[in-house]
């Protein structure tokens, strides 16, 4: 795969990445859904030493998640948009939001998680597979 490129709303953050998608999915906690402000979030993952921030120093937020794992989320202090992030539970892996990517046609999610909590007008994909809760280790 050829070098991706993304960043924040405003472009005080800029990242690029160097390595194959671990995994894509849908997510449909609750967590991810206050986080976007969208029905559910669209993520792609990739080895970290993968995702390199190339500008600005992404603030960041730790909670935990319906999983039990401790969540990072990092965003832009002055736009606010959410980046990047990892969680406790996938050592060695961060995570991408896909609408900071500059071009996300690459991106083809293979599963919804959580979908036990998706919001009734969220119609699923039959080319996904899908979760109740969060991806079986």
């Amino acid at each position: 795969m050829a070098t991706q490129t993304g960043g924040c709303l405003c472009g005080a953050i800029r990242y690029e990445i160097t390595g194959e998608p671990v995994r894509a999915a849908h997510c449909h906690c609750d967590e991810c859904r206050k986080a976007t402000g969208a029905s559910f979030a669209t993520v792609v993952f990739f080895k970290e030493e993968d995702v390199k921030v190339t500008q600005g120093t992404p603030k960041q937020f730790f909670h935990p998640a319906d999983s039990g794992n401790t969540m990072t989320k990092e965003f832009c202090a002055d736009c606010g948009s959410q980046v990047l992030g990892a969680g406790s539970g996938s050592p060695g892996v961060r995570s991408v939001r896909v609408g900071t990517l500059d071009d996300a046609s690459f991106v083809k999610p293979q599963m919804e998680l959580y979908t036990g909590k998706a919001l009734p007008f969220t119609q699923l994909s039959d080319e996904t597979e899908h979760f109740e809760a969060g991806r079986p280790r």
